[in-house]
């Protein structure tokens, strides 16, 4: 989930001279499919994928997930201390800081997010779903109503970037949901004092969140779970109760966090590496598609960029624009490792029909279609995060403006699974009222039943209301 946005280790340092190094001719391989019909299962063996080995994570987190379920407060100042280089004076943001990071907000940066809010809310808010009632026979009623979680824990990373779509793209269905109390949890930060990133507070504070935590990591996911004791050593008072549900992107190891304490907490999923997939045309724009693969792969070197197209000249043209694109953007390096990695490719295939085999058995998280008769295409796709239509839908508008989520099931997730919505945050209770004479039409029946079964005793329950 995520799509998720993509990973967060700490940043790479680049230079304007590695900026500008060339690049090799071809910076992302090709797979060719023409005249290869390989069946679903076939076809997601073949694809590439990025390399995430969350068991493996789990065991390392384990201890960290147990050591802040036990020692609250003290483990996450550790913690901190030990990963993100600062030990918080404040776990809890105070909320002059929250007020202080709006004041200080960039007036163009402000604009966006409120714009983003406002649109995400919109969209969000059309998710609620309705409550309804089927009368079956006269005294005889199933009802369903739609109930919001208690509580919910929003994590949202820092690492090669900030994320303040990622507080809305959290909160506003959360809140839309009817959710009421909303955690919002970032990871300390040396530069700013042991507090989250002041953008990332500046967005709680515009969508009215005042519970935010300076803790990231597993060690939060684990907080959100069990919940923490003492804002000070010394302090056993509660820092911070558990919460119903934890949504968020993350790295692999709040991903193998999420797994350890699923159960005890609601998850939205067990998000990787951000991927796109692009389904595209000799009509395509080649510098179009080359700036889509780019976006992804800025997230992180694991990010996965696939291009699928049944047009050698496009393939051609990609490979012809990639290396001067990908010297020219800032993040370079880590660009150039996302595009050759074995999670990214240009897949090959022999017309659109085959084309749309291979999205659907991949099941990207992001899917742009860029092909004659878009829309029409899209409608064919049965597997995706999102789906993005035409040439003038780019993830990027997804990801920012767009009114839908960015928090998206990522490494074919997407064939169980949806991005994050209000549905991610509510659940259906169904509610029976039956009269006495409503049950009576069906008494004989279920004792039948009942004694089928050998549960005499379901059918007995009916029977003393008559006796």
């Amino acid at each position: 989930m995520t799509g998720a946005r993509g990973g967060v280790s700490r940043d790479v340092t680049t230079t304007p001279a590695d900026r500008a190094r060339p690049r090799l001719a071809s910076v992302i391989t090709r797979i060719d499919l023409r005249g290869r019909r390989l069946s679903a299962r076939d076809l997601a063996a073949t694809l590439p994928r990025p390399e995430l080995d969350v068991a493996t994570a789990a065991e390392r987190v384990a201890p960290i997930v147990e050591d802040v379920r036990h020692r609250g407060a003290a483990a996450l100042r550790d913690l901190a201390e030990r990963f993100d280089g600062v030990r918080p004076e404040h776990l809890r943001v105070p909320a002059k800081a929250l007020a202080d990071a709006l004041d200080g907000l960039d007036a163009g940066v402000r604009a966006a997010v409120e714009e983003s809010i406002r649109r995400a809310r919109l969209v969000h808010a059309a998710q609620v779903p309705s409550d309804f009632a089927v009368d079956l026979a006269p005294g005889a009623q199933v009802r369903q109503r739609w109930l919001p979680v208690r509580r919910v824990g929003l994590y949202v990373p820092g690492g090669l970037a900030v994320y303040p779509s990622s507080v809305v793209m959290n909160v506003v269905p959360a809140q839309e949901a009817g959710v009421g109390s909303l955690v919002v949890t970032s990871p300390p930060q040396a530069a700013n004092g042991g507090l989250p990133h002041p953008t990332i507070l500046a967005a709680c504070a515009l969508l009215g969140v005042d519970e935010v935590y300076a803790v990231g990591g597993a060690q939060a996911v684990a907080m959100l779970a069990y919940g923490a004791a003492g804002e000070t050593e010394a302090d056993g008072a509660v820092l911070c109760e558990p919460v119903d549900v934890v949504t968020g992107p993350g790295n692999q190891y709040v991903t193998a966090a999420k797994r350890l304490v699923r159960g005890v907490v609601g998850i939205d999923s067990e998000a990787g590496p951000t991927e796109i997939a692009i389904l595209a045309d000799a009509g395509a724009d080649p510098r179009h598609v080359a700036a889509d693969l780019i976006s992804q792969a800025e997230h992180g070197p694991t990010s996965a960029s696939v291009l699928i197209t049944d047009s050698l000249a496009l393939v051609d043209a990609v490979e012809r624009a990639l290396p001067a694109m990908v010297a020219a953007t800032k993040h370079a390096e880590r660009v150039a490792t996302a595009l050759a990695g074995p999670q990214s490719a240009i897949v090959v295939v022999d017309d659109l029909e085959q084309g749309l085999d291979v999205c659907n058995a991949y099941g990207a998280e992001h899917l742009e279609i860029q092909t004659a008769d878009a829309a029409a295409v899209a409608d064919r796709v049965t597997s995706a995060g999102a789906i993005f239509v035409g040439p003038y839908s780019p993830v990027s508008l997804g990801d920012y403006m767009a009114g839908s989520n960015h928090v998206l099931p990522t490494g074919g997730c997407a064939h169980f699974s949806s991005g994050l919505g209000v549905h991610s945050f509510v659940r259906p209770v169904q509610v029976i009222e039956y009269d006495k004479a409503a049950l009576g039409v069906l008494a004989e029946r279920i004792v039948t039943l009942a004694d089928d079964e050998d549960l005499p005793a379901h059918g007995e329950a009916v029977e003393v209301r008559f006796a």
